[in-house]
């Protein structure tokens, strides 16, 4: 990439995106699905050295709530982040249907000639809900997406943090524009809703200036 800008380091991580429900039942798409020619443990390591794809599931209409702390007055002191993932029942049932939905996909016949086989999880973990939940929890992590620490409501809102118009409650002149104000995730990406903020609250700010 260095010399010819070309290779793996030109594209995005993932290829493919897929959003549907992780169940027949539900009302509208609830996973979204990132699909990515690569296979890693954690984000930062190398990559393995066999050939592979990872087929991550992230839940779009999450139940579970987290918190974001101050640690102490020090502004460079690192918060305390507590994101409570897959503490809710509905969280975990998602969680487990997206791994099944993943495994479908994997055994359609389109792919046979490649042989897949399942690292993570892992074959050895069985079907059931709890099992799912489980591995869902030991495998899990952020795809970098977090909203809401500063969530938009009305000054009854207790959790509410800024009005309509991005104004934090109680501080008179301080907006919060970013995707913090967010009262609920969006179903997909959050990098356009983001900028559709960032726009809005350029206006508003323009508007309150005049």
């Amino acid at each position: 990439y260095a010399c010819r800008r070309r290779g793996p380091l030109t594209m995005a991580p993932s290829q493919l995106g897929i959003f549907t429900r992780s169940d027949p039942r539900r009302e509208r798409a609830n996973i979204q699905f990132h699909v990515q020619p690569l296979s890693l443990d954690k984000f930062g390591d190398p990559l393995h050295r066999f050939p592979a794809i990872t087929v991550a599931a992230c839940n779009l209409q999450p139940t579970s709530r987290g918190s974001v702390r101050l640690r102490s007055k020090q502004v460079d002191e690192k918060p305390i982040i507590a994101p409570n993932y897959l503490s809710t029942v509905d969280d975990r049932e998602v969680a487990a249907d997206a791994i099944r939905t993943t495994r479908r996909l994997m055994q359609q016949r389109a792919l046979e000639k490649y042989h897949p086989v399942e690292f993570l999880p892992g074959p050895s973990v069985g079907d059931d809900d709890a099992s799912l939940a489980k591995a869902a929890g030991d495998i899990g992590t952020t795809i970098f997406h977090p909203v809401g620490t500063a969530k938009m409501g009305t000054a009854s809102d207790a959790s509410a943090v800024v009005d309509e118009r991005l104004r934090f409650h109680g501080i008179k002149g301080l907006r919060v524009v970013d995707a913090s104000v967010m009262p609920t995730i969006t179903s997909g990406n959050t990098n356009t809703p983001t900028a559709m903020i960032a726009e809005k609250g350029a206006g508003m700010i323009l508007e309150d200036a005049r």
